[in-house]
């Protein structure tokens, strides 16, 4: 292989991850404007509307898993655990007081997006 082709390979392999990285970065991205607007309404670390200390969701959780050995955490960004597949179970099929979501409410791909921000941030979250 001369030179110049192996040259031209090395950047085209450069281009191609870069791209895939560009990708992936997007997906995160699209998955936290998403979890914003569809998820943390009910999943997110505030106080409720009804002045208890935790929104719905996360109340829930943390009442679902509070004897749970190893110890999971009630937020969702916090998670380390959720799978896309997992995910996409939970927000079709709902779980308790969770409504299902259609695909006209959310789509797979934003649903794999959410799962992306989900994983990127338990990824980045420091470790206990």
């Amino acid at each position: 292989m001369s030179a110049a082709t192996r040259t031209a390979a090395i950047a085209a392999l450069t281009l191609l991850f870069a791209s895939a990285a560009s990708a992936q970065q997007t997906a995160v991205q699209r998955g936290d404007a998403k979890f914003q607007h569809s998820c943390t309404p009910c999943h997110g670390a505030g106080v409720g509307d009804d002045g208890r200390a935790m929104l719905p969701g996360t109340d829930a959780l943390r009442i679902k898993y509070r004897d749970a050995k190893p110890p999971v955490p009630a937020l969702l960004e916090q998670r380390t655990d959720l799978t896309a597949p997992a995910i996409r179970a939970f927000v079709r099929n709902g779980s308790f007081s969770m409504p299902p979501f259609r695909p006209t409410e959310l789509t797979d791909a934003e649903i794999s997006d959410i799962a992306a921000y989900i994983a990127d941030k338990a990824k980045r979250a420091p470790r206990r």
